[in-house]
């Protein structure tokens, strides 16, 4: 078993703070806490829909996230250099990916909500945090789109989370922090539902591969942790 700088067993996930209503004038907002790692989410929406949707029955829901120049630490890094390789516009699609499979699109028809997370303090699975986050800000949102009467019910939501998970030898560690990051000869990240169901799964290598059999055990350890996520921000979203 790899031994973990802050003592946690190798399949167990860092403490999750979840305060709601964070922002005061947004009707979807939430500072999650993940271990260190500190993202704020808010859920905001407009009545239009990308060009591509004109004229159809559906709605959309969209990511962006983006980092505080000092989020990482003591050495700012400025906004230009934060977006000059385009590491956000990979994030933030993933991030939206995952959000819209989590209602019917048809029951925002004409209606855009957009996920806006914002790392305030980074330490290693901040897309998965954004994640996590990002889900309990869009559950009040549509709650909040019900109340204002703009859709007539509240959509079936099927909850998803996102944890990271890195191989360092044959070990297995769940939702890694910025220095297991670096360490991982292979990091991955998942994203499933509220019924162990896949919605994608990014897995990336270093100079090594990643056995079948690890790949393996790692997916059921992923969908068994965001289980345990889900639980959370049900919780909060009551």
């Amino acid at each position: 078993m790899t031994a973990r700088k802050d003592g946690r067993k190798n399949h167990q996930l860092r403490e999750i703070i979840l305060t709601p209503d964070y922002i005061k004038n947004v009707a979807g907002s939430v500072l999650i806490e993940q271990g260190d790692t500190r993202v704020v989410c808010t859920a905001t929406y407009e009545t239009k829909v990308p060009f591509f949707l004109k004229n159809s029955d559906k709605g959309w829901v969209q990511a962006e996230y983006s980092m505080l120049p000092g989020s990482t630490g003591n050495q700012r890094v400025n906004r230009e250099r934060l977006r000059v390789n385009n590491r956000h516009i990979e994030i933030q699609r993933f991030i939206g990916r995952a959000f819209r499979t989590t209602f019917d699109l048809k029951t925002i028809v004409g209606t855009t909500i957009c996920i806006d997370t914002d790392v305030i303090q980074a330490d290693g699975s901040t897309r998965c945090a954004a994640i996590n986050g990002g889900m309990v800000a869009l559950v009040k949102t549509l709650k909040h789109l019900v109340f204002e009467t703009m859709i007539p019910d509240l959509p079936e939501i099927k909850f998803i989370a996102a944890v990271s998970i890195g191989v360092i030898g044959s070990d297995i560690l769940v939702d890694l922090n910025y220095q297991e990051d670096f360490d991982a000869g292979a990091d991955i990240n998942i994203v499933s539902t509220e019924k162990g169901d896949i919605v994608e799964v990014q897995a990336l290598a270093e100079e090594t591969t990643i056995p079948k059999a690890i790949f393996q055990d790692v997916i059921e350890i992923g969908i068994k942790k965001n289980l345990e996520i889900i639980e959370k921000l049900k919780n909060v979203c009551k």
